[in-house]
């Protein structure tokens, strides 16, 4: 693969405007952009959480999510391009299942609380939500994209929640929840 970045400082983006891999300017402001930038911090995140030097069960499903994460980003980047598939959406599945399996069921809403790695994991579930609604405003506006990275990020919010519990419940058995 070539170069991707030749300079860094390009100037092309001084007028409001920014380039698609395509060669296409949008503005900033664009729904695209919002969508690309909201997967970009959620990835960042996740960089943040794994720095935390989780247990190896919630890292290890975690680490080819950055990886996708990119790819994402491609598709957000080059209209008509479908980067994520199915069997990324079924490996989040499949990471779900032995992680969800004993925790107990909820009753109460779990509060993002607790030692550094879960309030990260609980702040990257919430990164990725909004990543989730940009990605949907995209798909909005492109009839013919495909809907599989808006599906993808509802799994993967799904797995950092269970992560989150997973994590908390490993510091204190006693989830914190919300109290009326």
């Amino acid at each position: 693969m070539g170069h991707r970045l030749s300079k860094i400082v390009t100037r092309t983006g001084d007028a409001g405007t920014s380039g698609l891999a395509d060669g296409e300017r949008l503005p900033k402001t664009h729904p695209r952009f919002q969508a690309m930038g909201d997967v970009d911090e959620l990835n960042a995140l996740l960089g943040v959480l794994l720095a935390h030097h989780i247990a190896e069960r919630f890292a290890a499903p975690l680490r080819p999510v950055q990886h996708q994460l990119f790819n994402l980003g491609g598709e957000l980047a080059m209209p008509g391009q479908a980067l994520i598939r199915e069997d990324h959406v079924a490996a989040l599945e499949q990471a779900l299942e032995p992680l969800n399996a004993d925790l107990p069921p909820l009753k109460e809403f779990v509060l993002p609380t607790g030692p550094l790695p879960v309030v990260t994991t609980h702040h990257a579930r919430a990164v990725c939500r909004r990543a989730e609604r940009a990605v949907w405003a995209v798909m909005e506006e492109d009839d013919d994209a495909s809907r599989l990275p808006a599906v993808y990020l509802n799994r993967l919010s799904d797995l950092l929640f269970v992560i989150a519990r997973q994590l908390a419940r490993a510091a204190n058995p006693q989830e914190q929840t919300w109290q009326i």
